[in-house]
């Protein structure tokens, strides 16, 4: 077995340099022709685009492939060595991605696995241990990020128990917010565009005699200067406890209802990235349950789909200002 060590690349570094949009590169392995395994190399790509990992190919050797579509693997060309790169296009997911990376190239570079071996090995490990499932995904850790902006953004109008009281999402109601005269649908985004996932036919239904108000935020990755989720919370709850300590149960609630656990690993920081962009619903690219034939009422049973609003006109005439939108 090799004794070369292998110390990694620090997720705190790496999310540091994605705040800032720098380009980096981590060799791993001790460089092509040294040693008997095949060079390693981390990258950390400018423009907050991403992290991919690089591993030499010998001259017939074909890259993996990968079962799972959050993980891309190809053959590249890469300082004129033949390489295998794993990179992800889902951004919200690169901090699990690091992990994932770093778990190939230490069994590469410290116990002396093929790459064929060190991907099998790895994606097994992770199906396993994610049979288990995990209470919070990390969309909807990001999401809850954007929840809790919104709700900061209406205590300050409207104070922290009337924010906690209309909070109603996690209970299992349609929208994540029902003001007096109106609803709020909110999501957040850490892609360029604004993509957003509808989750069922009812989520952009108004319910009658209340216009619904859809609120896209996106988050970009802040580096120090970045929020946890767990200090989000933290913040809330402080906030909230201050100004009425009878509305504490009440956000504790919601909290366990929305899946937080503040048990669970939690070193990614993410930031707003811009204002909002809030939109009736009704103005939106959407399904609802008046759009579909009234012969096809419950017989479709889940719906989700994607949309995208960049771009999209805001709405002018919102009753509700959430402008600026800051996490906790």
């Amino acid at each position: 077995m090799p004794e070369q060590s292998f110390t990694g690349v620090a997720w705190s570094t790496v999310e540091e340099q994605l705040a800032q949009g720098m380009g980096v590169r981590y060799p791993l392995s001790a460089g092509p022709g040294v040693g008997d395994g095949p060079e390693v190399v981390y990258n950390v790509e400018g423009g907050r685009t991403g992290i991919s990992l690089l591993v030499g190919l010998e001259r017939t050797e074909q890259p993996p492939r990968s079962p799972l579509s959050a993980v891309r693997v190809e053959a590249v060309s890469f300082e004129g060595h033949r390489m295998a790169r794993f990179s992800t296009p889902r951004p919200e997911l690169l901090r699990d991605f690091h992990d994932l990376l770093m778990a190939v190239a230490g069994r590469i570079l410290v116990e002396g696995r093929s790459l064929q071996h060190a991907f099998d090995l790895t994606v097994h490990a992770w199906a396993a241990l994610l049979s288990r499932p995990r209470s919070m995904s990390a969309q909807r850790r990001l999401g809850l990020h954007g929840e809790l902006a919104v709700m900061r953004s209406l205590a300050e109008r409207e104070g922290w128990p009337a924010a906690v009281a209309a909070w109603v999402g996690p209970f299992g109601e349609e929208h994540d917010f029902a003001l007096v005269d109106c609803d709020l649908e909110v999501k957040t985004t850490s892609s360029e565009r604004r993509f957003h996932t509808i989750d069922g036919v009812g989520q952009l239904q108004e319910s009658p005699g209340r216009p619904l108000w859809f609120v896209s935020a996106q988050a970009t990755r802040g580096g120090r200067g970045g929020r946890t989720l767990l200090e989000s919370v933290e913040s809330v709850r402080e906030a909230v406890a201050a100004a009425d300590i009878r509305s504490l149960t009440p956000l504790e609630e919601a909290l366990r209802s929305a899946g937080w656990d503040a048990d669970q690993p939690d070193d990614e920081r993410w930031t707003i990235r811009d204002e909002p962009l809030v939109l009736r619903a009704t103005s939106m690219p959407r399904l609802t349950l008046d759009l579909l034939p009234t012969s096809h009422t419950g017989r479709i049973t889940a719906v989700t789909y994607d949309v995208d609003v960049t771009g999209a006109e805001p709405a002018t005439d919102c009753p509700v200002a959430l402008s600026p939108l800051r996490l906790p």
